[in-house]
């Protein structure tokens, strides 16, 4: 499936569309991507847990993820929960997840390197109990001139049955095999809306099974 050209209203989570909208914000109207030091989304406290940073070494298709920080859902998700936190970072995405899993990520990740904006994607899979769920990943560059230094990804997931298993739920046998639904490039309307006053409300339920 091909990166479709979209805007903002793509990204179905209220708190990814919180994170997108602050990333807007730092990109300002000049429509560059913000360097690290402008992007500090002042609510992410409570999402640090369903978020991953990396460091961006090489351009291009020659380019690796660096991962400097992964959310503690985020390891229950992929089964790595057992590793220490620790040893969770200064290893290459690719490393982390293994050479199948990350050939169906690695689009995603490059795509946002090559065009500097915004990759949005949308992915299904069954959970442990055979529920539906939707798995969203919004990947957001950062850099200086044309270079994309970092990327900052946020992840969901969502169910519209209810409370859901996310142990393993990406793991290497995961129960079906993620069929992709939605793959965009937010490069369309640049100009944020205001941002929320309060911290934006609870969209996901999940069990840590």
């Amino acid at each position: 499936m091909e990166f479709a050209s979209a805007d903002p209203s793509v990204v179905k989570s209220i708190r990814q569309r919180y994170l997108l909208n602050e990333w807007l914000r730092a990109a300002g109207r000049q429509r560059t991507m913000p360097p690290p030091g402008d992007f500090q989304p002042e609510q992410v406290a409570d999402e640090l847990v369903d978020m991953m940073h990396y460091e961006v070494v090489g351009q291009g298709d020659g380019a690796r993820f660096l991962i400097t920080h992964e959310g503690a859902r985020l390891a229950t998700t992929y089964g790595s929960d057992h590793i220490e936190p620790a040893q969770r970072t200064n290893r290459y995405l690719d490393d982390a997840i293994g050479p199948e899993r990350y050939a169906n990520v690695v689009t995603s990740y490059r795509t946002c390197v090559v065009r500097q904006r915004p990759t949005y994607s949308i992915s299904t899979v069954q959970d442990a109990d055979g529920k539906d769920v939707s798995y969203e990943r919004l990947l957001m560059p950062l850099g200086d001139g044309n270079v994309v230094r970092q990327i900052v990804g946020s992840f969901k997931c969502i169910s519209i049955e209810g409370g859901l298993k996310i142990s393993n739920l990406m793991g290497l046998q995961p129960k079906g095999k993620p069929e992709v639904l939605v793959r965009a490039v937010i490069d369309r309307q640049f100009v944020p809306a205001a941002a929320p006053a309060d911290a934006p409300a609870a969209d996901e339920i999940v069990e840590l099974d």
